[in-house]
């Protein structure tokens, strides 16, 4: 007779396709029997990607990339350097990650995670640490889009909390908590790398720790990366928001049950949706991000030695802690 765990595993096995398969069914059935809905929502992802998320970010991207590919990060973080390592701990490589993820907004914190660690340039442990409080909404985003879409006549209040508890949880995390203190170089890095590479489990290039690419060359490599994780993240927007469909055959829920799952679903549509009627609702969730912002991270770093589930862990305690700021401050009437 099979143990009682084992019985519970095949009965997940085999229930979790039929589960997928029903919500795939009734996807399907709301798309044919709402059509004109269907199309605005995916042209409203569409559009949001191409008004705010490629002017934004793709410059960005291609300027990271190319100054990746002729390893020009540590120079570029000289002068900071000696700063970000006496609050963080960080490699060179480590400050750039922190400081190109807080000024350039989400995912270029997980997106150059990725490159350097797949590069050979920076460690599991700092990266994964790092990518735990430095992807983040960024501060353009935040001024621009947030403050103005929700109204905020007060935003100095909400913008350190935005921005002060992931740098405040990360300093936690890399110097005060004793089980992710002593921090590996990057060039010891390339040891693991090659241990990933014999398992398979991913494909790193061990001489790029060392070379630079000339600049035609990068600039050629970095266009393209920037144009491919810029494509991606499009597709996750227009397929996150056409799924706000879901929801529309139950027309008496509340609307803050609907603005919530906006929200947690993708969050740019989320506050285009809830305006100025749920600041607080917003403000808790920008730092989770939605499951758009989670499928976009994973996207970024698929390939590399990094988790998904501890920087679920990690965003998951940092809403709490922002959302118990704002039950405390309270900063709007």
């Amino acid at each position: 007779m099979p143990s009682v765990p084992k019985f519970f595993q095949r009965l997940y096995q085999k229930a979790l396709p039929l589960l997928y398969m029903g919500l795939a069914l009734y996807l399907t059935v709301l798309l044919l029997r709402y059509p004109a809905l269907s199309l605005q929502y995916a042209y409203t992802g569409l559009t949001l990607w191409f008004q705010k998320m490629i002017p934004t970010l793709l410059p960005f991207m291609i300027l990271s990339g190319i100054m990746i590919s002729m390893n020009l990060t540590e120079r570029f973080v000289r002068l900071l350097h000696p700063v970000l390592h006496f609050f963080y701990g960080t490699t060179k490589n480590g400050s750039y990650t922190l400081l190109m993820g807080f000024l350039c907004g989400f995912p270029m914190g997980a997106r150059i995670a990725g490159e350097l660690r797949r590069a050979g340039r920076i460690s599991k442990k700092e990266a994964q640490c790092l990518l735990a409080f430095s992807n983040n909404i960024g501060p353009i985003y935040f001024l621009s889009f947030v403050v103005s879409t929700l109204s905020l006549k007060r935003p100095l209040l909400p913008f350190f909390l935005m921005y002060g508890v992931p740098l405040l949880y990360g300093m936690a995390l890399m110097r005060i908590v004793p089980a992710f203190s002593g921090l590996t170089r990057p060039r010891k890095c390339l040891t693991d790398l090659v241990g990933l590479e014999q398992r398979g489990d991913s494909k790193p290039r061990k001489q790029d720790a060392h070379t630079r690419e000339g600049l035609l060359p990068a600039i050629d490599a970095s266009v393209l990366s920037g144009l491919i994780g810029i494509g991606k993240l499009g597709g996750y927007m227009v397929f996150c928001n056409l799924l706000n469909i879901m929801f529309v055959p139950f027309t008496h829920l509340p609307p803050f049950l609907l603005h919530l799952y906006q929200c947690l679903l993708e969050i740019t549509s989320g506050i285009s949706g809830c305006g100025g009627a749920h600041p607080y609702l917003v403000l808790i969730l920008l730092p989770f991000g939605g499951f758009s912002c989670i499928a976009q991270t994973y996207s970024m770093i698929r390939g590399t030695d990094l988790s998904i589930r501890p920087y679920l862990f990690h965003k998951l305690i940092q809403t709490g802690i922002t959302a118990l700021c704002y039950f405390v401050l309270r900063p709007f009437p």
